[in-house]
């Protein structure tokens, strides 16, 4: 399972260096995709293949079902660490998390998240007042914390 929170640099190129602790999760080759909230998405390749099972299961007839597996599928890429442990991450997936250098890496469960600085201050600030109501609205007193 993947979580935490690391802060790490971008460099011109597109490398990413990914925390240690999550690339034997990962696996040598993994996912990086489009994810919701305007940041990268990074699976293992067997958790990406549940995922899309999942999607070849919605009917295409339905707008939603074909729209949400077109942003998904189509910045989904393969990837793969060189010797110093980072990735590549396609130019189209920066430019969407509006990546300029500094990022930060977190672990989602399944996956990990990819935001920029920016946006995850951002997102962490709105989101940090709310949490108590989200808590009680998601697990109606079911979850002993």
């Amino acid at each position: 399972m993947f979580m935490g929170e690391y802060h790490h640099n971008i460099d011109d190129k597109g490398r990413l260096i990914i925390p240690a602790k999550f690339r034997e999760e990962l696996g040598d080759e993994f996912v990086v995709t489009r994810g919701i909230e305007n940041c990268i998405y990074a699976y293992s390749k067997p958790d990406f293949q549940k995922i899309v099972t999942q999607l070849e299961t919605l009917p295409f007839t339905k707008k939603d079902a074909r729209n949400f597996t077109r942003f998904f599928l189509s910045g989904a890429t393969v990837v793969e660490f060189d010797k110093q442990g980072r990735t590549n991450i396609t130019s189209p997936l920066i430019a969407y998390a509006n990546i300029q250098k500094e990022c930060v890496i977190i672990g989602v469960g399944d996956r990990l998240e990819i935001w920029s600085n920016e946006n995850w201050h951002q997102f962490f600030e709105n989101a940090q007042d709310s949490m108590s109501d989200i808590a009680e609205n998601l697990f109606d007193g079911k979850l002993d914390m």
